[in-house]
């Protein structure tokens, strides 16, 4: 039986290689409670700005030409299929990002500070306070304005196509706020020298 063949074989599988590349590399297995924090904040951030970009890059242009092309399926597919799918990783793991990075914070004893910019956190307080931003745009914009794009809430024509544009510009924001966000994260881990984490 192939792993890869399934998500779940495929997750089980990136796990046991990270292991196996703990044992080999020594030292690189989390080895208390904030490492291992910071590394589900990690591995939800990436799942959730990949979909971000996956909407952005890709789905929204695909609906457009699928839209235009009077021979093909048209975009109803991807509305009834992908996007529900996607749009719910999408919104969990941008809240499991935001808790697993304000619970990272909290433990570093940092979590006033990087909210308040002040000293070394405050770095890490931009890409904080760019990512709750964006949180906030997904839970309060995005999500409840695709329910009636794509039917899972009644909504008119005129309720739809406000609610598409909306969810539309909320999106791309989260995306131009993703670059200093993610900027902000990583030079925090280099911030005044030294390993903040």
């Amino acid at each position: 039986m192939n792993p890869l063949k399934t998500v779940t074989g495929t997750i089980v599988t990136g796990i046991v290689l990270a292991l196996i590349a703990a044992v080999v590399l020594k030292g690189l297995i989390p080895s208390n409670p904030i490492e291992w924090t910071i590394w589900f904040h990690v591995v939800v951030g990436i799942i959730w700005i990949g979909l971000l970009y996956y909407f952005n890059f890709v789905q929204v242009p695909a609906l457009a030409d699928a839209a235009a092309d009077s021979d093909g399926p048209g975009p109803a597919a991807i509305g009834k299929y992908v996007a529900p799918r996607a749009l719910l990783w999408f919104r969990w793991t941008a809240l499991l990002t935001w808790l697993s990075g304000a619970a990272a914070l909290f433990k570093l004893g940092i979590l006033a500070d990087a909210f308040m910019l002040q000293g070394a956190a405050a770095v890490i307080g931009v890409g904080a306070w760019l990512g709750t931003i964006m949180l906030f745009n997904v839970w309060v914009l995005i999500w409840p304005n695709q329910k009636k794009v794509l039917g899972l809430v009644q909504a008119t024509d005129e309720e739809k196509a406000k609610a598409k544009g909306i969810a539309f510009l909320a999106s791309r924001t989260n995306t131009a706020l993703s670059i200093p966000m993610l900027l902000a994260m990583t030079a925090s881990t280099f911030h005044n020298g030294g390993l903040l984490f």
